[in-house]
């Protein structure tokens, strides 16, 4: 990173990477002793990440704001929800692969109707909504008019999808984070977005532990 002025080391919250950042001709071998006497920094900061939730039946998740216990379908071969059931087909080792597929395909189909349905507020077009895993951002809107979203977002409580959506969508009216551009997502919600914001701040990194081994 040609801007470092001076070693940097990191633990990213969202996968538990270590990342060392080293200024320009910096000894690597020097970089390596440096980051054996963080060797306790490093490890306490791991220690406080979030645990690892692999999918499994019994388990309970959030889906838009809704609790739903994983349950093994005895009949079937789509997922489908039962009350307060998700019902998955077996076998057992493939609940956790194809409750991922579902989640995603839900995350698509509700983060496409809202923004839509913002886009049709804001009074501009959209392109092509997409969903994906993204490590850096919740959302990402492009000049030609493509969104593209954290399908996580739909583990979130609606409230910050909805946030998450009007931010994006705000952005094909002004494509930077100006005060405008500010007031457009306000205007967009109908709230300030800063409770969503916080939301986001203090458990985001949570949901990317879903469906992780330990």
């Amino acid at each position: 990173m040609a801007q470092a002025r001076r070693m940097r080391l990191s633990v990213d919250p969202r996968d538990g990477g270590v990342r060392l950042i080293l200024p320009p001709r910096a000894s690597l071998k020097a970089a390596l002793a440096w980051v054996e006497s963080k060797r306790g920094w490093i490890e306490a900061a791991l220690d406080a990440l979030p645990q690892a939730r692999p999918i499994h039946p019994g388990m309970v998740i959030a889906v838009a704001g809704e609790e739903l216990r994983i349950d093994i379908a005895a009949k079937g071969r789509i997922i489908r929800r039962e009350g307060g059931l998700l019902l998955v087909p077996g076998p057992e080792e493939m609940i956790g692969p194809r409750v991922l597929r579902w989640l995603r395909a839900q995350a698509l189909e509700r983060l496409e109707a809202e923004t839509r349905l913002f886009a049709e507020r804001a009074g501009v077009t959209v392109n092509r909504v997409a969903v994906g895993d993204p490590r850096a951002r919740w959302g990402s809107c492009s000049s030609s008019g493509d969104i593209r979203y954290s399908w996580r977002l739909i583990l979130a409580p609606p409230a910050v999808l909805e946030a998450t959506v009007a931010h994006e969508v705000a952005h094909r009216l002004h494509m930077d984070h100006s005060a405008r551009f500010h007031a457009a997502v306000e205007r967009l919600l109908g709230r300030s977005p800063d409770a969503e914001r916080e939301w986001l701040r203090r458990y985001g990194r949570d949901l990317y532990w879903l469906g992780r081994a330990p």
